[in-house]
This record gives structure tokens, C-alpha cells and sequence, in this order.
């Protein structure tokens, strides 16, 4: 990264402090360590969530989702997250094994409200967890144990700001290219020719319809 002359970057909390401010009480109190009724709720009813993980290899932030409650609270302070079919690449789950800290975002399609939790997240293939996870007759070959060590509600001041979840904000299908567009173009520097757009917009509509699970 080459930072342009004069820009000032922002070392130590200290600095950020001084900009930024204190959390009100109001805010630091509202994190809590164990799971009560209202966080059981909201993960029992979203259908959504972000993973957030990181280690000496890299950062990834991954999107994880399936029908409301497909994350399931063991107890108190633990979660089970199935790890269903994907690309295999395992960008998160090979830093968790890396390093355990990860964070979670839940999300409720129409609420603007959203579910933080941190942790420490662990794999495991115990066949009694994976059957409490299946979906559609499918038992997944793994699941992220999270041990919680923190939950708190997050304000939807950016839901709000971006009219997420308002229609007539959506964009419109055709104003981006088609996932495989962007990706040959990605892999070949040049804009692929109709017949491969079609044979690889085929091919991506063919997995996620038939390897969700």
C-alpha cells in the first residue's frame, strides 16, 4: 500500500480517542457474557449470519445462512454453526484452527437491528452435534463449536443509513454483470465471450441448486 504524502494515519488509541470519543455508559453496559432469552430468540428467527475470522495467514469475513435457527444454541454460552457445501477453499475454517477468535453478525431480513457475538470458535466432526444441525435429510460433515465470550445488540443506524432493506433502493439485475461474468473477466484480464458467460452462468446455477446441502 503507498500512502500519499500529508495523510495522517492514525497510530495509537489514544489518537483515536481524542477523535472518536467515549462510549456513553449506556453502550458498554449493554455487553453481556451468556446467551438469555432475547439473543435465543434472535438466532432462532435469523436466517443470516457473517463469520469473522483471522489469523497470520489473513482476515476473511464469510457469509453464512440457511432456514431461521439453523444456528444452534447448545447452551448458555455455546453455538453450533454447520459448515454446509462450498467452494472448499475453508478460508475461515483454516483460521480458526489458526486462531480461535472469530466474531459472528446476525441478521433479520426487515429489522434493522443487528446480533453481535465474539468468541472462540473450534471444528469438530462429533457425529451427535452434525445431526443436530441437518437440513433436508443432509448431515454436514463438520460444524464451528463457538465458545461465546461476548453479545450485545447493535444499533441499526447503518441499516438505516443505506435503506437496506427498502425495495425501492434495490438495484436494479442487469446494472452488474452476472457472478461468472465478473469472475472469468477476473481470471482472464479480458471480458469473456457470451457462450462462456452462458456455459459458466449455467454451471454456478446448476451447484446452487443442486449442492446446497
Amino acid at each position: 500500500m503507498t500512502i500519499p504524502a500529508g495523510i495522517n494515519l492514525l497510530t495509537d488509541t489514544a489518537s483515536l480517542k481524542a477523535i472518536n470519543g467515549e462510549p456513553s455508559a449506556n453502550t458498554t453496559v449493554k455487553k453481556i457474557t451468556q446467551l438469555e432469552r432475547h439473543s435465543k430468540n434472535f438466532i432462532a428467527r435469523s436466517p443470516f449470519c457473517l463469520l469473522a475470522t483471522s489469523s497470520s495467514e489473513g482476515c476473511d469475513a464469510s457469509p453464512r445462512g440457511d432456514a431461521p435457527g439453523f444456528v444452534h444454541c447448545l447452551d448458555n454460552t455455546t453455538l453450533l454453526i454447520p459448515e454446509r457445501p462450498g467452494n472448499r477453499i475453508a478460508d475461515s475454517m483454516r483460521n480458526i484452527i489458526n486462531d480461535p477468535e472469530l466474531g459472528l453478525l446476525f441478521l433479520i431480513p426487515g429489522r434493522d437491528d443487528t446480533l453481535r457475538i465474539n468468541g472462540r470458535g473450534y471444528l469438530t466432526d462429533h457425529a451427535p452435534y452434525l445431526e443436530l444441525l441437518a437440513a433436508r435429510a443432509k448431515t454436514p460433515r463438520l460444524a464451528i463449536v463457538v465458545d461465546v465470550t461476548e453479545i450485545y445488540f447493535h444499533c441499526p443506524k447503518a441499516f438505516i443509513r443505506s435503506a437496506f432493506w427498502d425495495p425501492d433502493r434495490y438495484m436494479p439485475a442487469n446494472e452488474l454483470p452476472t457472478l461468472g461474468t465478473m469472475i472469468l473477466e477476473q481470471i482472464n484480464g479480458e471480458p469473456p465471450s457470451k457462450e462462456q458467460q452462458a456455459n459458466i452462468d449455467k454451471a454456478l446455477e446448476e451447484d446452487s441448486r443442486e449442492n446446497l446441502y
